[in-house]
């Protein structure tokens, strides 16, 4: 007769059986996963210790595990929280632990006596180290924990700083006031980090200073940086764009203009743009832009430190620090005789270039992140979150409008994509929508430009990788022992072997 098939052990059905059954299955779990385990009674003396919490004994001062057993656990476990959970009887379920042994991640759990209609009184507790060397098992969880609090750290400063800055207090009478500080010029690329180094230098100088640049690379942004690390932050910030202003508006709008002084004009007159800057920074965006007859009124006015208004008669002093922007190539304008020699020499003082954003591709993740928190924040909506393959495309754009065209990128891809989450063939085609020609693709087959390219991706894959090759070549170099393996890399045998079977086969 064919064998009767086996009858798979029966759950218990009663509430008690089930309870006694899951503490005995989380125990086992517990005591195979964990770095080591041990055991208190309800005076906090050590009564038990498992295999794998032995190994920390030598590091606690102990040689062998009877010399451990019987000590309070205070006496013998720096830091500890034990005592703790006994007189609460409330559980500590993670928590960090720092001590002579190291950094654990530890869990702290009460037990209690067995008793009808409830759980009795504390009589132990049971202490889990969960993780050893934290700061290798857990980096993409501290790092970002560590982000975080940087960032909030950030943020209370930049209000307390708020707080009593007259920079940042309301302005009375609609008066200008900057609007940015170095902190908003996004980025860490040496070219981001350099430009900001000469600027801040700059800001403590009372010469004119000349920024230069591609349209979109942030130079109205840096001339207000210096205005507000300036000794004239108190004073207000007036910005002319001359590119925009008519040609036969512009001399009234520089220098003001007396009652009456042409048919149209205000009875009472009005100022100008430099008395309205008067001890604080005048801003001329696009200075490549102004007429030749008026270049002359300008040189006068920087080298007298006085004005004439239109249709008077009277020299007005004023004291304002002059900061000059241009898109344009001045010397060019020079040679052909569109910009005064002279202005030119007199602006070109503390000549500033503003780097492209071609020139700082390393920059555009951070540069992405708070674009969309700004479009995030002026819409309502969530930003969009792109993929380390869509920032690499990204980073391979040539982008000849810079961050103002990134900008309008990412708000063609909010505004056209059905998904928060947008990946390289999304962004392509929305690139290609928007009528961009040429789309560069990055080539990844290159360690020259695929080592940046290599570096936008998220944190924990960068680490996983590097894990694993180091977990590959520390198993070569024993000749594939475990033991040898878990030494040579600073782990524990248990951990190794998590890490092995988390990476898979090819580990």
């Amino acid at each position: 007769m064919p064998a009767a098939p086996a009858v798979p052990p029966a759950l218990p059905l009663d509430a008690e059986g089930i309870l006694a059954l899951a503490a005995r299955s989380m125990f086992h779990l517990f005591s195979s996963i964990s770095q080591g385990m041990f055991l208190v009674d309800s005076s906090g003396r050590i009564v038990w210790v498992n295999e794998g919490y032995r190994r920390f004994l030598p590091a606690l001062g102990f040689s062998s595990i009877d010399q451990f057993l019987g000590h309070m656990v205070e006496d013998v476990i720096p830091n500890t929280q034990m005592r703790r959970v006994l007189e609460t009887g409330e559980p500590i379920l993670v928590d960090l632990l720092t001590n002579k042994a190291g950094t654990f991640v530890v869990s702290r759990i009460p037990l209690r006596e067995e008793r009808e209609g409830g759980a009795g009184d504390v009589i132990g507790a049971i202490g889990i180290v969960l993780f050893d060397q934290p700061e290798t098992t857990l980096q993409p969880l501290i790092s970002k924990f560590a982000l975080l609090q940087r960032d909030l750290d950030d943020a209370r400063r930049e209000l307390a700083s708020q707080r009593n800055n007259p920079l940042y207090q309301h302005a009375p009478d609609g008066q200008r006031r900057s609007k940015y500080t170095f902190a908003s010029f996004i980025g860490s690329s040496p070219a981001a980090v350099e430009v900001k180094r000469h600027a801040r230098r700059a800001a403590q100088s009372t010469s004119p200073v000349l920024l230069l640049g591609e349209t979109g690379t942030g130079k109205e942004l840096l001339a207000h940086a210096i205005h507000a690390s300036s000794a004239r932050a108190k004073g207000m910030f007036v910005s002319v764009n001359i590119a925009a202003v008519p040609d036969t508006l512009l001399e009234a709008e520089f220098f003001g203009f007396a009652p009456g002084a042409f048919t149209g004009a205000d009875r009472r007159g009005r100022e100008g743009k430099f008395k309205l800057a008067d001890g604080g920074s005048l801003f001329l965006d696009e200075i490549g832009d102004m007429p030749l007859g008026l270049q002359a009124k300008l040189l006068r006015a920087l080298q007298e430190g006085e004005i004439e208004p239109l249709g008077s008669n009277k020299l007005v002093p004023f004291d304002a620090r002059v900061i000059a922007a241009t898109s344009r190539d001045l010397p060019e304008l020079v040679r052909r005789g569109l910009f005064r020699e002279d202005l030119y020499y007199r602006l070109n003082v503390l000549p500033l270039r503003v780097p492209p954003l071609r020139e700082r591709r390393s920059d555009i993740p951070a540069l992405v992140e708070a674009l969309g928190e700004d479009m995030a924040l002026r819409s309502g909506e969530a930003p969009p979150e792109l993929t380390p393959d869509a920032l690499a495309l990204l980073a391979g754009q040539h982008w000849r409008g810079n961050i103002r065209e990134l900008r309008n990128v990412l708000e063609q891809v909010t505004m056209r994509s059905d998904s928060q989450r947008i990946d390289a063939v999304q962004l392509e085609r929305i690139l290609r929508e928007a009528g961009l020609e040429q789309i560069e693709l990055p080539d990844l087959s290159h360690a020259n430009g695929d080592e940046e390219a290599a570096l936008l991706r998220p944190l924990a894959q960068q680490v996983a990788e590097l894990e694993r090759k180091a977990i590959a070549a520390a198993l070569a170099s024993t000749g594939g022992n475990k033991l040898a393996t878990s030494r040579l890399l600073g782990i524990s045998r248990a951990t190794l072997y998590e890490r092995m079977t988390s990476q898979g086969p090819s580990s």
